[in-house]
Formats: C-alpha cells, sequence, structure tokens
C-alpha cells in the first residue's frame, strides 16, 4: 500500500473515533448541567447553563479548571436564596443562600452594576476566587474579576466574599429586603466561614443578571473565538 493510501486509512480510522470522543464531551457536558439542575431545582437552569459554559471557557482559554462553582441569579429578590455552591466533582449542592448586593445596585432587587470603585454596586461576570484573610467584615475571600471593564477592577475595589449580620430573613420580613453591602457578596454570618473555605483558592464565581450588553459582550460566553484572544483580553 503506498503511503498516500496508508495515511487516507488512518484517516478514515480516526473519523469516526473522533466524533465518538466529540460525542462524548457534549454528553458528559450535558449530563454534568443536568445533574446540577437536579440538585438545585429551584435555581434557573439556563444560569447554571451559562455558568458552566463561562468556566470552560476559562479553562479554553488556559485558566485552570476548578472543581467547585458558586452562581449568584442578581435577576432574584435579595429575600430569596439566590447563591449557589456546586462541587463540579461529586455533583451536588453544598450551599443555598441569601447573597447580598451592593446599595447602588438597588432595593430589594438589584438592577444596576458598575465595574467603577466607590460605586458601591455590584459587579457582574466570572471572578476567580485567591486567597482569605481577617479584615473589617471578618474572615473573608479575595476574588479576582476575569471580566476586562465588567469586573476586573474587584481586587481594587476590594470585593470580598464576606459574612455580615445584615444577611438576615427575619430583617427581610420586617424591611422587604436584606441588608445591602458595599458592592461584595456578603453572606449570612453563621456560614460565612464555611462557604469561604469551600470556595477559596482558584474556585469560580459566576454573577449573572439578564444585561443585554454583558451579555451580548462578554468573551467568557462567546468561546467559538479563538483562545488567544480570551487569553488577551484576560
Amino acid at each position: 500500500m503506498s503511503g498516500l493510501l496508508r495515511y487516507a486509512a488512518c484517516v478514515a480510522a480516526l473519523v469516526p473515533a473522533f466524533f465518538s470522543m466529540s460525542h462524548a464531551a457534549r454528553a458528559t457536558d450535558a449530563s454534568l448541567l443536568d445533574a446540577l439542575r437536579k440538585v438545585a431545582p429551584q435555581a434557573n437552569p439556563k444560569v447554571i447553563g451559562l455558568a458552566l459554559k463561562a468556566t470552560d471557557c476559562a479553562a479554553a482559554s488556559g485558566l485552570p479548571a476548578s472543581n467547585r462553582l458558586a452562581v449568584i441569579d442578581y435577576s432574584r429578590p435579595s429575600t430569596e436564596p439566590r447563591l449557589w455552591v456546586f462541587d463540579l466533582t461529586r455533583r451536588k449542592l453544598l450551599f443555598k443562600e441569601l447573597v447580598a448586593h451592593g446599595r447602588n445596585s438597588g432595593d430589594n432587587m438589584a438592577t444596576k452594576f458598575s465595574n467603577r470603585p466607590d460605586s458601591l454596586e455590584s459587579s457582574l461576570g466570572l471572578f476567580r476566587t485567591t486567597d482569605t484573610y481577617d479584615g473589617r467584615n471578618g474572615y473573608s475571600l479575595r476574588m479576582d474579576g476575569l471580566e476586562p471593564g465588567v469586573n476586573d477592577r474587584a481586587m481594587e475595589r476590594a470585593l470580598v466574599i464576606h459574612g455580615a449580620s445584615y444577611v438576615d430573613s427575619r430583617a427581610a420580613n420586617k424591611q422587604g429586603r436584606i441588608g445591602r453591602s458595599w458592592g461584595c457578596p456578603a453572606v449570612r454570618s453563621a456560614v460565612a466561614h464555611r462557604l469561604i473555605d469551600t470556595l477559596k483558592g482558584g474556585q469560580y464565581v459566576f454573577s449573572y443578571y439578564p444585561d443585554h450588553k454583558w451579555l451580548g459582550g462578554s468573551r467568557y460566553l462567546k468561546c467559538d473565538m479563538p483562545a488567544s484572544q480570551i487569553a488577551k483580553a484576560r
């Protein structure tokens, strides 16, 4: 058999395997989304899907994959749980919690988001957690914003996960909302330490709101572009 024929035969043999692997990868992604939807039935499955798409895109751009994911859905009122923390390896729900938004983002409903320092507004998009520290708000977790112009000033703004006494369902019943932060995704003090330890050290946090400009422009929601372009955007 000539070299050309041998090459053609090898390619023909590999094509079915390639498509089989591609199908397996898609099936795995679909099964993960399906598993997370089952363990968090109150969460919007479309938001979970966007969060998984963003983290997959981050991995495609060269960032390490994570085994835990926090999803915040700011389209929900502050009086309802809108933060879910998933174990992606075991496909389990670890936390379902209330979470605060910035005081200038809105009252019970958050509607305004910013990347500006001193805006006192929350930021959208994909974040990656870094280290913990003890500060004015106690045990806290720093987050690195990965989206230019959207949340990449998170470190400068000191947007961190921390516990706060104003994140309280009883207060929500009295005033129609939980307390608000200076832009940080603050959680109940009772769970803050455990939740932070679950997410520290390079896990992903995805903050969602149906903002058309962000949804249409986020590089982490458009992974059809070359990975090199996504990497340059960080």
